[in-house]
């Protein structure tokens, strides 16, 4: 009887691991294709400008990463959205107000957030003649920038409204507004960037780019508000009445939770805006290189940013109900998807870096002759470090959906800035390893905080961070 008892135990056991792992999935892969299509957008304006030229290229790397350096700020405080509404309705008690008040103070954030960072973009040429970039590409990158920057704020509210379908484990949604936008920017910037002689339309290069990607932002925003405020399931929520309408407690509590994780992304995607322009130091053709070899790396991690983004709703589900068992299930289950995906993509950035590369840049061109071997040489590093992005992003999602946010904010300052930009000073201009050092020294923090955010998760109930 005991035997019996122990085997009907492992297969409940076993049960509730495949509904996890289904249940992760049926969450995930939304959630990863969603997070493709975003990414997608803005590799194909570098696709596109790419083949403008490789100091077209340059500038426009340039111009991105300080966009999206506000962008991934603002990304973490929306993103406090998806813990705090999935604890709610674990809970389940008036879960329907709550859910309301936390999207509008989500998006009070958006706006709060939004005006000193176009005041800081309209300055984005004297802020890269400051860092030390040629001053031909910061007037190049500027013009971008002051196009580009309008997309910020309908960003921020959509990436409020895809949390609160995340939470509401309806992805689906957002995916299918997020593969159109791909579609639209793709024509709208070809349109811009080359130009439309039968319709009037001229070659408008970066201007082009930057006026299209701001322009099909705006669309994704109003066309997944619209289905919000007029589906059945979500419009109960009444997310849009009485938007003016102040919420002081719940705002405090967004911008405690999404504050840290604010930070703790601008850390991670800093470093790797402080290897641009490093590589802006070296000169047009390592610029150039690492922004295709970061293009590619940045896709294959949105799988484990979706898995990531997948474990903070479900950790979060099981913190509300009080399930000990199933946070364990809901975060190990991701972080295993993730790990394997991540070796995968590993393997094929070491063995075909030629085919990859070639979708960003023509490598027939005389003028890429010295863009090539570098891009290759980077993403044979970026091979060593697919696990450890892997891990860091999955481990940090794990870790929001317990609502721990301050912890794994300084896990990142000491891995991002102390090891993996240090390291990349010393090896890049210390032993004159240039591009290849800087690489190194991103691998090396990535490693650094996916060992602690590891670290941290399984210490989570000596810690007191499961008693929701």
């Amino acid at each position: 009887m005991l035997y019996s008892a122990a085997m009907d135990g492992a297969g409940d056991r076993k049960a509730a691991w495949r509904l996890e792992a289904r249940s992760t999935l049926l969450l995930a892969w939304p959630l990863v294709l969603t997070n493709l299509a975003q990414a997608l957008i803005h590799a194909t304006d570098v696709m596109l400008l790419g083949h403008v030229g490789p100091r077209t290229l340059a500038a426009a790397a340039l111009g991105v990463n300080l966009y999206v350096f506000c962008l991934i700020f603002g990304m973490g405080m929306m993103t406090a959205a998806a813990p705090m509404i999935a604890r709610e309705r674990g809970r389940k008690w008036n879960s329907v107000r709550d859910v309301r008040r936390t999207v509008r103070q989500a998006m009070w954030s958006a706006v709060m957030l939004v005006v000193p960072m176009w005041i800081f973009l309209w300055q984005a040429g004297d802020v890269l003649i400051l860092l030390g970039q040629d001053p031909g590409l910061a007037a190049e990158a500027q013009l971008f920038v002051r196009h580009l920057m309008w997309a910020l704020l309908p960003a921020f509210l959509y990436l409020v409204l895809r949390n609160f379908l995340a939470a509401l484990e309806r992805p689906i949604w957002s995916l299918a507004v997020a593969v159109g936008a791909v579609v639209v920017n793709a024509i709208v910037n070809t349109g811009l960037i080359y130009g439309v002689p039968a319709l009037g339309i001229p070659p408008m290069g970066l201007r082009g780019a930057g006026i299209g990607s701001s322009l099909t932002v705006t669309a994704e925003f109003l066309a997944l508000a619209f289905i919000i405020s007029r589906h059945r399931r979500f419009r109960r929520y009444r997310l849009f009445g009485r938007f003016w309408r102040p919420d002081g407690a719940r705002l405090r509590e967004v911008w405690r939770l999404g504050f840290p994780i604010a930070i703790t992304l601008t850390l991670e995607v800093g470093v790797f805006n402080a290897a641009v322009f490093l590589m802006g130091l070296i000169g047009t053709a390592s610029l150039a290189a690492h922004q295709i070899a970061i293009q590619i790396a940045s896709l294959s991690f949105m799988v484990p940013m979706g898995l990531g983004q997948a474990a903070t709703v479900r950790v979060g589900h099981a913190l509300g109900r009080g399930d000990a068992d199933g946070i364990a299930r809901a975060g190990w289950t991701s972080f295993v998807m993730a790990v394997s995906f991540m070796a995968l993509m590993a393997i094929v950035m070491w063995i075909a870096p030629h085919p990859l590369i070639g979708f960003f840049t023509d490598p027939s061109d005389p003028a890429n002759a010295a863009v090539i071997p570098l891009a290759i040489s980077f993403l044979a590093i970026a091979a060593l470090f697919q696990v450890f992005d892997g891990a860091q992003a999955v481990g940090a999602g794990m870790l929001r959906g317990l609502h721990d946010t301050t912890v794994p904010m300084a896990f990142a300052l000491f891995g991002y800035w102390a090891v993996g930009l240090g390291t990349a000073i010393a090896l890049g201009f210390g032993l004159g390893w240039e591009g290849v050092g800087i690489w190194i020294g991103l691998a090396a923090g990535l490693a650094i905080v996916s060992v602690l955010m590891l670290w941290r998760w399984i210490r989570r109930d000596r810690l007191g961070l499961t008693s929701s």
